[in-house]
């Protein structure tokens, strides 16, 4: 009795020329009693993996990479237990996936090759709403809302999804579609930043002073010198609270009293050494050249006489300008004041520690009057000061600035 002959996907290199039924470039079909010899004995799969040392290595270096998909990788994994002989129960038990499933990638491995492993792209569910409705989306997200008759300063999901009812677009559409939209053309019209429009000069001479302030926090000091960095904080309330402050307890915040009563303001006057970290302050009802005149006369008691100049960096305010700190600076050689450009404070870093001072100290204002104010913020100095730091300052934020510059300050030029 004649056995049926049996056909095998092999996948092996043909020759050019070769008459054989090709499948994905590297496979061929060919009779079973040729590749099994006439007298094989038992039952036989009508698959057969074989594979060249190029796909070989491509399916173990899936296996290696830790990006690669789980999935991606079983698949691999599989391919590569068929080819040394593996049966097929025996790679499925191995990989962790059903019989019938290692036989469809096996066949589409067999057909397609490697791009026979990956997923196909699927539909996915059909789409609810026309696509001009997210274009409709998109221009309202790109527009003022009171461009368009709303008194709003910026739009959110809600209020896009209202206005889209209102104009007649959709009958009824839910914030969380239209913040989907919104991901997906990466648009956040709640959100804002402050910018410099291009009327700010971003000339020669905002290049220069921005390069000096960088060379004074970037360069190497010589021991004779310092760098302090100097601004106010005002109005600083007490804000004494109509009852205690409570402390934090065990599934409870601290508890701070929602009413309280006003006596007053205060201004803080200090100076942050940027090698060091170490902060000189001190404290006044008023901010005016007599008060600022005072804060330099104390620092000048503070830093020891051998240090015989002080670069202050200082913001262009009127009272850092006027006559009578003129006349102190000309009795006072060892100061020399620095000015980054306009719109520029954030080259100050004691504003970097009146951030930390906001945070830690004032977050809770309560405090019995402006006295009792003043003593817990010299305490504050005063426990900075034990385990003071400088701020890694680098010039990579100042690249940014610059970057920006460059053109306006070529055509300056």
């Amino acid at each position: 009795m004649l056995r049926p002959h049996r056909l095998y996907l092999v996948q092996v290199p043909i020759e050019k020329g070769q008459k054989n039924w090709q499948c994905g470039g590297r496979c061929f079909m060919t009779p079973a009693r040729h590749l099994l010899g006439g007298d094989m004995q038992g039952r036989h799969s009508a698959i057969h993996i074989g594979m060249d040392d190029h796909t070989r290595a491509t399916l173990t270096g899936w296996l290696r990479k830790q990006k690669t998909p789980v999935g991606l990788a079983k698949r691999a994994r599989a391919m590569l237990l068929l080819a040394d002989g593996y049966s097929f129960a025996a790679t499925a038990r191995q990989v962790e996936l059903r019989e019938r499933h290692v036989r469809k990638w096996a066949l589409r491995f067999a057909v397609s090759g490697i791009d026979g492993l990956s997923d196909k792209k699927r539909p996915g569910r059909r789409p609810v709403f026309p696509p001009v409705v997210a274009l409709y989306v998109v221009k309202l997200a790109c527009e003022r809302p009171d461009v368009i008759g709303r008194s709003l300063s910026q739009w959110d999901s809600a209020e896009l999804a209202r206005q889209l009812v209102r104009d007649g677009v959709v009958e009824a559409i839910s914030p969380q579609t239209v913040q989907r939209i919104l991901a997906h053309h990466k648009l956040k019209p709640w959100r804002h930043h402050l910018w410099l429009s291009p009327q700010v000069p971003r000339d020669a001479a905002f290049a220069a002073q921005v390069h000096e302030i960088v060379t004074l926090y970037t360069r190497p000091l010589g021991v004779w010198e310092m760098v302090l960095c100097v601004d106010e904080k005002t109005s600083l309330q007490p804000r004494t609270r109509k009852a205690p402050t409570l402390a934090a307890q065990p599934g409870q915040p601290v508890r701070v009293e929602h009413e309280y009563t006003r006596k007053g303001a205060l201004n803080l006057f200090a100076g942050f050494d940027t090698r060091t970290g170490k902060v000189y302050a001190t404290t006044a009802e008023r901010k005016r050249q007599v008060e600022f005149i005072a804060f330099l006369e104390h620092v000048d008691r503070e830093i020891a006489a051998d240090i015989t100049l002080i670069h202050v960096v200082l913001d262009n305010v009127r009272m850092h300008k006027g006559k009578q700190v003129q006349a102190w600076l000309a009795k006072h050689p060892r100061f020399m004041f620095h000015f980054p450009p306009v719109h520029c404070s954030w080259m100050n870093q004691v504003e970097q520690w009146f951030s930390i001072l906001q945070r830690k100290r004032l977050q809770i204002a309560d405090f019995a009057d402006k006295k009792h104010l003043a003593e817990r913020l010299m305490a504050f100095v005063t426990e900075w000061n034990e385990h003071a730091h400088p701020f890694r300052w680098s010039t990579k934020s100042v690249a940014k600035v610059m970057a920006k510059c460059e053109n306006p300050v070529v055509k300056a030029a």
